[in-house]
């Protein structure tokens, strides 16, 4: 085949593949191996797949529904090329008896529309708005498995995994976010085995190029529609992004500085801003007054002000980004804002007690929420891996042997001490306690 990613190719008979695909995948799900003449493609899905835990009966789940799914889909990026997708795929979805799907990042649908009648069958393997597909949960798909891989791939028939999507034929392209090159999901069409043809292919990716070009069009460089941006999560020395793009780089107080007076439009007083800055009460006003003369210097009169010490114009705060994510409930958006702790160098107590809120305020939802993709990213993340409450999450509802691992090693760090203390007090010791201290015999 000239096209490893086009599920058969010209002059093939679906008949005769269909039969030899659900032999092959008798054969891989009964002794682990694949035989020809399987697309390697497809082959190392179905290894990812079975490595992950999926079984070729399961099913898809339900994860968001009503208006957490409101919630989610009106701050997610591809809402803006929706009516994008309903013009070049709607049609020919309803037409050809098709159903057009979008899945963000993690394989999880977001939209799914077309033919009614389709869509009544579809209902049935879940294939619906708030259901998880990503390969690691229901195995060879379209749009989970070109999230995974990255590319646009087609999946006919018994390719699928998971033995009731067989019937089903289907083609995905991933999306990027057109600034950053990152997948925000992907768009599928859900069919027949019509769709198995290089042409329903080749639609599909025309269709997610073409939103990428427009979600270019409408979501500028941060700071070009006049808006300020603060970027300080993941990073000591914040940046900050100016009309036009200017972009300036800011000192650790200036930092500091900036975060907290982004986050509070009316303005602190120098009072406030002592007591948030510094935990040495013996630093005094004038060195306070000093390091917001220069900031006003680097800034320039035009953004800020005093009396009191305000910015002249609001000011656009990553961590503010995530937290209004947090709130409407799109913690995929909240984590996928979140390049990592706020300022994670600065000991400010106002910014150290921002910082654990929101790191906090996201470990919860994440834990709560229960999935294995986001909990996965956070742990794998530097300020992840040694989080063993996340690593006790991710281990419950994906126990592969690494994570497993992982969280055994963590579980040991944490008894050590404790052993440690214990054997002390078997011996008569006290833990901290100086030998001057220690009880004698």
């Amino acid at each position: 085949m000239s096209d490893p990613w086009v599920a058969l190719e010209p002059g093939a008979d679906p008949a005769e593949r269909l039969r030899v695909l659900r032999h092959a995948h008798e054969t891989f799900t009964t002794v682990g191996t694949v035989p020809r003449p399987v697309r390697s493609v497809v082959a190392e899905s179905w290894r990812r797949s079975a490595r992950a835990g999926v079984g070729p009966d399961g099913a898809a789940s339900v994860e968001l529904s009503d208006g957490d799914l409101g919630s989610y889909r009106a701050e997610h990026p591809l809402s803006r090329v929706m009516p994008l997708f309903r013009e070049l795929l709607g049609t020919f979805a309803a037409d050809g008896e098709h159903l057009l799907a979008v899945c963000d990042a993690h394989g999880r649908l977001l939209w799914v529309e077309g033919h009614p009648a389709t869509r009544r069958r579809a209902d049935g393997m879940n294939f619906v708005p708030g259901a998880r597909w990503a390969e690691a949960a229901v195995g060879t798909n379209a749009p989970g498995t070109a999230v995974a891989v990255d590319r646009p791939v087609q999946v006919f028939a018994a390719e699928h995994f998971i033995r009731r999507v067989q019937p089903w034929t289907c083609a995905a392209a991933p999306v990027h976010d057109p600034r950053t090159g990152r997948v925000l999901g992907a768009v599928d069409i859900t069919g027949g085995d019509g769709l198995a043809h290089p042409h329903s292919l080749g639609f599909v990716r025309a269709v997610a190029r073409a939103a990428e070009s427009q979600l270019a069009l409408l979501a500028p460089p941060p700071g070009a529609a006049g808006t300020p941006v603060l970027s300080a999560l993941g990073r000591d020395e914040a940046a900050l992004r100016l009309e036009g793009g200017h972009r300036i780089r800011l000192g650790r107080r200036h930092s500091e500085l900036l975060v907290l007076l982004a986050r509070h439009p009316e303005g602190l007083t120098g009072d406030e801003l002592l007591c948030a800055l510094y935990a040495d009460e013996s630093v005094t006003p004038v060195t306070l007054r000093a390091e917001l003369a220069r900031l006003r210097r680097l800034l320039g009169p035009g953004l800020f002000a005093s009396r009191p010490y305000r910015l002249t114009a609001a000011v656009e705060c990553d961590a503010t980004v995530v937290e209004r994510r947090l709130e409407t409930g799109a913690l995929t958006a909240a984590v996928e804002e979140y390049a990592g702790p706020l300022l994670p160098g600065s000991q400010a107590p106002a910014v150290v007690r921002l910082r654990r809120r929101l790191a906090d305020g996201l470990r919860a939802a994440l834990i709560a929420h229960r999935d294995p993709d986001l909990l996965a990213d956070w742990a794998h993340a530097p300020w992840g891996e040694d989080d063993v409450e996340v690593w006790r999450a991710l281990a419950a509802v994906r126990p592969t042997a690494p994570a497993r691992a992982r969280l055994a090693a963590l579980e040991r760090e944490l008894a050590a001490p404790s052993l440690t203390a214990a054997a002390g007090r078997a011996r008569g010791h006290q833990p901290g306690a100086t030998s001057s201290q220690r009880p004698r015999a």
